[in-house]
């Protein structure tokens, strides 16, 4: 860097700092807020998920993303089954305060548990649904067990 400051990373900021950011964030009253994964390279919206504070604090701190699962109801890391983490470019909070954008590399190019690159891989055509994005790995294979 020009100005002779020494880069740090977003995990070792969000270690140093407290934790009064996480109360800028219009926390729904079930506690969760909704994020949405962008592919920092392409732009591409990759899923729509869910965090609670605890998950936004770790996605902070370790540099990859962690969600809340509502099905679960437990934090889950990102690719702790199929290898396909989510790593953290980027965290931002839109101007009502209510949502997460995290922009991230997306490990393995698959952030769907389809075993698509994207979630959003259904298009509306002529009043029907249509899968426009071809499946990158079967997810049998993915989430062997």
């Amino acid at each position: 860097m020009a100005s002779g400051h020494r880069a740090i990373s977003p995990s070792q900021r969000a270690r140093s700092m407290s934790d009064n950011w996480l109360n800028k964030v219009n926390w729904a009253q079930d506690g969760l807020v909704p994020a949405v994964a962008q592919e920092a390279a392409s732009g591409r919206v990759l899923t729509l998920a869910w965090m609670d504070r605890e998950a936004l604090k770790k996605t902070a701190e370790t540099g990859e993303v962690h969600y809340w699962s509502r099905s679960r109801r437990k934090i889950w890391h990102k690719g702790e089954e199929s290898g396909n983490v989510q790593k953290v470019r980027s965290i931002r909070l839109d101007c009502d305060e209510d949502v997460i954008l995290v922009e991230v590399e997306q490990a393995g190019g698959i952030a769907c548990h389809t075993g698509r690159h994207s979630c959003f891989f259904q298009k509306l055509v002529d009043g029907e649904w249509v899968a426009t994005d071809p499946v990158l790995k079967d997810p049998q294979d993915i989430y062997r067990k």
